[in-house]
């Protein structure tokens, strides 16, 4: 793996949140959010980088949010994983509609509507030049989809991990809350960590940081950012 994300990669893990697909919706997937996305991955394959997408469920159903209100916790996240199951479906037929082809990959075994997750059969998909998008995240309760991000990115040995978001990179503070907070360029493992920052959850920093994965937060819904990005620009936060 790359150490300098800044060299065109060669294959990409970008992670979504469930909530990216709301758009102006409260509730499910906005279908003209969805379309945007999926033509922004079309055009990534298409200038010849392999792109993987995990993605969340949060838009439908928050396990972790029904747990704390009494749901038994391995349920509660069984059913979060089948949230994201009907995401990456979505964005799979979206790709489809563009001419993309696309895979589903499930950590939950569901074979009459996607494929189950296998390492070799997915780096196989990628190097065919389709999208290959993973759903329910690591198949365990307890585990975050960021933490499914780093685990199916190092395991498909991608150059980069993208985390998508709706501000341009890693800040001091909550740059909503805090209009002066400061945006890093670069920033450290473990700087992210001992500061909390919340870019990921923890066990998905340290995974990124003991297998050298070097990880790029940036906004989403900044037009343009994803392309710039593997074709070596500087945009958002490097972590590394």
């Amino acid at each position: 793996m790359s150490s300098d994300s800044t060299i065109r990669p060669r294959r990409i893990l970008l992670k979504l949140s469930g909530e990216a697909l709301l758009g102006g919706e409260d509730y499910g997937i906005d279908p003209e959010v969805l379309i945007r996305i999926a033509t922004e991955v079309q055009e990534v394959i298409s200038l010849g980088t392999q792109v993987a997408v995990v993605i969340g469920g949060g838009n439908l159903f928050r396990g972790a949010g029904l747990a704390r209100s009494g749901m038994d916790r391995v349920a509660a996240d069984h059913m979060g994983m089948l949230a994201t199951i009907m995401n990456a479906l979505a964005l799979q037929d979206a790709l489809e509609r563009l001419g993309q082809h696309a895979r589903v990959m499930s950590a939950l075994r569901c074979q009459q509507v996607c494929e189950d997750y296998i390492r070799r059969r997915a780096i196989r998909h990628l190097e065919k030049g389709r999208c290959t998008i993973f759903a329910a995240g690591t198949g365990n309760p307890f585990f975050t989809t960021d933490t499914a991000a780093s685990l199916r990115a190092i395991e498909i040995e991608a150059d980069l991990l993208l985390k998508a978001t709706k501000v341009d990179g890693v800040y001091t503070d909550d740059p909503v809350t805090h209009p002066d907070a400061k945006r890093y360029e670069r920033i450290s493992y473990d700087e992210v960590l001992d500061g909390r920052l919340g870019v990921m959850d923890a066990t998905a920093i340290v995974m990124c940081r003991d297998n050298h994965l070097p990880l790029r937060v940036f906004n989403l819904f900044n037009p343009g950012d994803l392309i710039r990005i593997v074709q070596g620009q500087d945009v958002g936060t490097l972590v590394a």
